[in-house]
């Protein structure tokens, strides 16, 4: 395609017959016809790396109007990644018709992931791209990032279309709301899950935080979108702002939960393979079994309902997936029964929130006690690590402080900043130690939770070139560790 009409296509100025044959923003990737990102990092500036994509064949570069350009077109840009986004985005078509998407603190993953399970229900063919990877109606391919890269997105999403797949739900971080990753395609409707003290390594604080996550409402969806967004009897008043963003953009808003007026929650009771929701919709109600545990599933699973109907799926249709969820890799997954008869549940849960509601989930289902076993990760919000520990201590019966991923900084400094929310707490350094102890110390009547890493496969050890990572599925260790135990093995 003609970078003349690329431009005009996605109302950019900008002079040029040259064939694109494609889009980067790592130099690496730089081929003939390329069109390259330089943008500023947070460790490294891509302007730096002008002269090496050009010399690689480059023909345009994006980049701030003060940034050398020489041999290429410069298309300069105050912000340079969301002009990036908008010519990229002509470039990779087509894209499913039906896109959804999905932002929060909490929730993301596993709400992405019921929506592609209630429109496959459906009968549609559906995906879904975040924290778990792009997950087809095929298999899954791990990206790694919960947000991937603009490039990865728009080329997994013009890829998808071609396989035939039709509806798509993805996940929206804040980090990826505020680089543009994720631009330019048409999103039919938004959820909103919750909000909470996250990443504030990264963002000033919790209000730009969350004018970070409410660029999905203000500027990333349709102008005809519908926002599905979870209103719990305890919400803070984050949701109800969010709804007010909403509005002000003229969304359709479809508001969902104990004080929801589009799904309403009316009762929900623990059984024993989940739990029995009574719903209001469309002035019908219904009684569903759901077969996942936790008040937080049944947030995740009533804005994955949202979701499909604002997509045009029946309601029938919809309440019977419904009825049918599985469970989402590390989101409150049972890994293994340890010989006692305790079951172990895998969580992700990194935030003090997270592990509160992960805690709450189970302890209906617990009639001895509840352990916990988690950690808090290196190079990331130092001042949420006391609140998490003060959150397990204060819901759990016995809490396991250990490593989670101690990436750049010492895990004894990590663990004692937690323990300084949970003084009572057992430290146990080794993850899998802590885990093995939780096992074994667990009786038929108790539960163990393992929190923190998920559906994560590895453990990040050291920064930057000394960066390690290192094989660890907490699902896995926690099977090997009740198999150790129940060999006798020490």
């Amino acid at each position: 395609m003609k970078l003349a009409k690329l431009c005009a296509a996605a109302g950019i100025a900008c002079d040029g017959e040259a064939n694109v044959t494609g889009f980067a923003i790592d130099n690496r990737k730089v081929a003939p016809g390329t069109v390259f990102g330089a943008f500023q990092g947070a460790q490294v500036n891509g302007e730096d790396f002008i002269p090496t994509a050009i010399e690689s064949g480059a023909v345009a570069v994006v980049a701030r109007p003060k940034a050398k350009v020489e041999g290429a077109i410069h298309i300069a840009d105050d912000t340079p990644r969301r002009a990036f986004a908008a010519l990229a985005a002509q470039f990779f078509t087509p894209v499913p018709e039906h896109i959804v998407s999905v932002t929060g603190t909490n929730g993301k993953t596993s709400t992405v992931e019921m929506t592609r399970q209630i429109w496959r229900m459906a009968g549609e063919r559906a995906a879904s791209i975040g924290a778990l990877g792009v997950t087809t109606p095929d298999g899954s391919v791990s990206t790694g990032l919960t947000t991937p890269d603009i490039v990865t997105f728009l080329s997994n999403l013009s890829g998808l279309a071609r396989e035939g797949v039709t509806h798509v739900a993805y996940e929206a971080s804040s980090h990826g709301l505020s680089q543009f990753r994720n631009e330019g395609v048409p999103v039919k409707a938004a959820g909103f899950t919750n909000f909470s003290r996250d990443h504030l390594d990264y963002h000033a604080d919790m209000e730009e935080y969350f004018a970070a996550k409410m660029r999905l409402f203000d500027e990333v969806v349709s102008d005809d979108a519908t926002a599905v967004v979870w209103m719990g009897s305890g919400d803070s008043g984050w949701n109800a702002r969010a709804v007010e963003h909403a509005e002000k953009r003229g969304l359709k808003v479809m508001t969902v939960g104990e004080q929801g007026e589009a799904i309403s929650l009316i009762r929900r009771e623990p059984t024993q393979l989940g739990q029995s929701l009574t719903v209001e919709h469309a002035g019908t109600s219904r009684t569903i079994n759901l077969p996942l545990i936790g008040a937080y599933q049944v947030s995740n699973a009533l804005t994955a309902a949202g979701l499909a109907l604002a997509t045009g799926i029946d309601a029938g249709l919809v309440w019977d997936g419904v009825a049918r969820l599985q469970p989402v890799r590390g989101r409150l997954e049972r890994a293994v029964i340890a010989p006692s008869g305790a079951p172990v549940y895998i969580d992700y849960a990194h935030t003090a929130d997270a592990l509160h509601a992960a805690i709450t989930a189970l302890r209906p289902h617990v009639t001895g006690r509840l352990i916990t076993v988690f950690g808090a990760g290196g190079d990331r919000d130092h001042g949420k690590r006391a609140p998490m520990g003060e959150a397990a201590a204060r819901a759990s019966d016995l809490v396991i402080v250990t490593d989670d991923n101690p990436r750049g900084e010492d895990a004894a400094d990590i663990r004692r900043q937690v323990l300084e929310g949970a003084p009572s707490a057992r430290e146990i350094g080794g993850r899998r130690e802590a885990i093995k102890a939780a096992i074994a110390e667990a009786g038929g009547d108790d539960i163990v939770l393992v929190a923190g890493k998920g559906h994560e496969t590895g453990q990040i050890i050291g920064s930057g070139e000394n960066m390690r990572v290192l094989p660890f599925d907490d699902v896995e260790v926690a099977r090997e560790c009740a198999a150790e135990i129940a060999r006798g093995d020490a």
